[in-house]
């Protein structure tokens, strides 16, 4: 019985969409391209965000799409063909689950959808990738850093560093900066991002003569004191936790509260730049650092805009977790939706667009991000970064200090 239900909900969702698809495609058609462009006449072009808003990555997710909707604000029109189009973005929350994350991106495809940005966290993005590509619709990865999300497929790209370049990044940081001999890494077990980035900290500091000790937490740890015991009695120096930010503060606090947080710095990677962590931190008695795709003040008028539209409305500041303090990913959000704009005026092709040129635009891109510069894909669809930037929470002051900007 459930299952007739459900197949009868499905074709009258195809019925709905066919009958949506059916009045869109006049909109061309009764546009004059010479009258001014209005909010009735524009035809749409639809960007489908692909992000958690609850869940473990939930923080980071909210974080990621308030970059997109505030480039959105900013620039809600773009013109393809001669024509101006109105851009609209749908959103859905994957709830940070590779389990749900595929019945969202179905939800996205179903909406008509004509490209796709996101979604933070690497996992979810793997598990849902295909439904991307079976829909001929091209994806772009804004912060999602395992190198599985592009491979072997060709629409997805992304436009932040992977992995390996970060590992690498943090594992000389530690060996060669921090002169630290035996490094403890807490990876989230059955994660792809933490026991990603995990195994390719553990190659390079490895290679560079230090020595790991590893261990690993299952979802829903809630308690990390005893890892941290653990990680002193094994003789520690650092130690690397590339977990979400929930986590992160957690760890922070275990740190603090064991004592271990006084000798032994606390690294991780992209997800912990978050006003989570900063909080977390604040006031406690630990080192922390991390890499990350932006550094506040590297674009001090996009900074002091993007804070004073924050400021403006006290939902969009809870989304940044209360603060004004902006994150990496946010950065990579914006440009990632002002690189769709760039892709869509390159492709020519106005609505009711076409996907194979839509992509071919997108291989083709040599795009210059307003806040975190160039964008240009290699041959997987990965963004061709060479820079990660290092920072370090200020605990008394409560602010992220620039440590380096790292290339290798």
């Amino acid at each position: 019985m459930k299952k007739k239900v459900l197949i009868s909900l499905a074709l009258s969702l195809i019925l709905v969409m066919g009958l949506l698809a059916g009045c869109a495609d006049d909109t061309p058609a009764t546009q004059d391209p010479t009258a001014p462009a209005t909010e009735d006449n524009m035809p749409t072009l639809v960007v489908g965000l692909f992000q958690p808003a609850t869940g473990a990555n939930g923080a980071g997710g909210r974080q990621e799409s308030l970059g997109t909707i505030f480039a959105n604000y900013r620039r809600p029109t773009v013109d393809i063909d001669g024509i101006t189009h109105r851009v609209v973005i749908e959103q859905v929350d994957n709830q940070s689950s590779t389990a749900h994350g595929p019945a969202a991106a179905a939800e996205l495809v179903a909406r008509g959808i004509h490209i796709v940005l996101g979604s933070y966290g690497s996992a979810v993005s793997m598990a849902s990738s295909d439904v991307f590509s079976d829909a001929g619709l091209t994806a772009i990865g804004v912060s999602c850093t395992n190198p599985g999300v592009t491979r072997g497929n060709d629409f997805y790209f992304r436009v932040c560093f992977l992995d390996p370049f970060q590992g690498q990044v943090l594992a000389s940081l530690a060996r060669n900066t921090l002169n630290a001999d035996v490094v403890y890494v807490l990876s989230l077990l059955g994660d792809d991002y933490s026991q990603g980035l995990s195994h390719f900290f553990t190659e390079q500091f490895e290679s560079l003569g230090g020595t790991i000790i590893q261990e690993n937490f299952p979802e829903g740890t809630s308690d990390f004191s005893g890892f941290m015991t653990n990680a002193r009695a094994a003789g520690a120096q650092a130690i690397f936790a590339p977990t979400s930010s929930e986590a992160a503060a957690l760890i922070i606090d275990a740190a603090h509260v064991t004592g271990v947080g006084a000798d032994l710095p606390l690294l991780a990677g992209d997800t912990w730049d978050s006003p989570q962590v900063l909080d977390a931190a604040t006031g406690r008695d630990v080192s922390v650092m991390v890499t990350t795709f932006y550094q506040e003040g590297g674009a001090p008028e996009w900074d002091a805009d993007f804070k004073a539209w924050l400021n403006a409305n006290p939902t969009q500041l809870a989304n940044n977790g209360g603060s004004d303090v902006i994150a990496g990913f946010t950065a990579m959000g914006y440009d990632a939706y002002m690189l769709v704009l760039d892709i869509l005026e390159r492709s020519g092709v106005a609505y009711p667009f076409d996907q194979a040129a839509i992509r071919e635009a997108t291989w083709a891109t040599y795009f210059m991000g307003p806040v975190a510069g160039l964008i240009e894909f290699d041959e997987n669809g990965d963004a061709k970064r060479d820079t990660a930037f290092v920072k370090s929470v200020d605990t008394e002051a409560g602010e992220w200090v620039f440590y380096a900007a790292q290339r290798l």
